[in-house]
């Protein structure tokens, strides 16, 4: 029971639901200095670490999870192996990659393997937190370090650079759902179109917005904040 101060009564005491992070990072002491700074705050509880990939998947199997937050560069099973198959396992899982590469084609590999967030290690350690709790809430987070490295190009081009006013709203559904790296196939069968048909809207979307190729077409998405919505 908690009581208020001069109220003279006493209320039931606010239960806060915490959320359970699994640890996964091939180095004990950045584990403990994870766990210790995550343990710090009222609403997140470590339940677990793993040392690589395939030891984070048999932790999965067995400890009740909300968040995990996966080293990318570990000696057996990567961080990238490990996200894909811990989404096929639990497709519903929040996955943050934490990590030193700040590198548009890490990024790209690992939201197509179903992660969640992408957090930079040298970051604040603000950026984590945000990222464990924004995930769990079934968004997506990108480290705004890294957003801004990619977007660069498109800001400092102009607003001439984008032709949005010519794409239609259909071309433009395609595209942010090739962004969050749905297959064509995916996308036919979710909007209820042929194959071919998707393959021509992404085709001239691309082709009105200028973007050539997947790093591009990222960049854009991440400049119209389509990776930061659930």
């Amino acid at each position: 029971m908690t009581r208020w101060p001069g109220s003279g009564f006493e209320c039931p005491m606010t239960v806060m639901v915490q959320l359970r992070v699994l640890l996964v990072d091939d180095h004990q002491v950045v584990r403990q200095g994870l766990k210790l700074m995550l343990d710090r705050e009222t609403d997140l509880e470590v339940v677990g670490e793993a040392s690589d990939g395939a030891e984070a998947i048999e932790r999965a199997r067995t400890l009740p999870l909300d968040v995990v937050v996966m080293d990318l560069s570990m000696p057996g099973m990567s961080g990238l192996v490990a996200t894909r198959e811990l989404k096929q396992l639990h497709p519903r899982l929040a996955i943050v990659s934490l990590t030193r590469h700040a590198d548009k084609t890490y990024l790209m590999e690992l939201l197509r393997a179903g992660t969640s967030g992408y957090v930079l290690k040298q970051s604040p350690h603000q950026e984590l937190l945000r990222a464990i709790r924004a995930t769990a809430n079934g968004q997506q987070y990108i480290d705004p370090a890294l957003t801004h490295h990619l977007a660069a190009p498109f800001v400092t081009q102009g607003p001439e650079r984008s032709v949005r006013g010519a794409v239609t709203d259909r071309e433009l559904q395609v595209l942010r759902l090739v962004a969050l790296g749905h297959g064509n196939k995916e996308i036919a069968g979710q909007l209820k179109l042929s194959v071919k048909t998707i393959e021509l809207h992404k085709f001239n979307a691309m082709q009105k917005l200028g973007l050539q190729g997947r790093i591009e077409l990222l960049r854009y998405a991440l400049r119209s904040g389509w990776l930061q919505d659930p």
